[in-house]
């Protein structure tokens, strides 16, 4: 491996824009966004998080999932 960056093979998000419109096309390229989890991705980058706080709030979305399973249990 002489580079790094050649390691990692990254499929390019494409959109073809038709007759349809520009505003389908963007429409399509924010939902592969979203399916892939770039958005998610940019925002949590976006700002620096302290490790402490990071774990924090790692703890308070398992909680949330937890309270979730378990009233769609119920």
């Amino acid at each position: 491996m002489a580079n790094p960056s050649e390691s990692v093979q990254c499929k390019p998000l494409q959109v073809i824009v038709d007759g349809k419109g520009v505003e389908r096309a963007i429409k399509h390229l924010k939902r592969k966004l979203a399916a892939e989890g770039l958005l998610r991705e940019l925002k949590k980058r976006r700002h620096y998080m302290k490790p402490s706080i990071k774990k924090r709030k790692k703890i308070a979305e398992a909680a949330r999932r937890r309270r979730k399973r378990e009233r769609i249990i119920e």
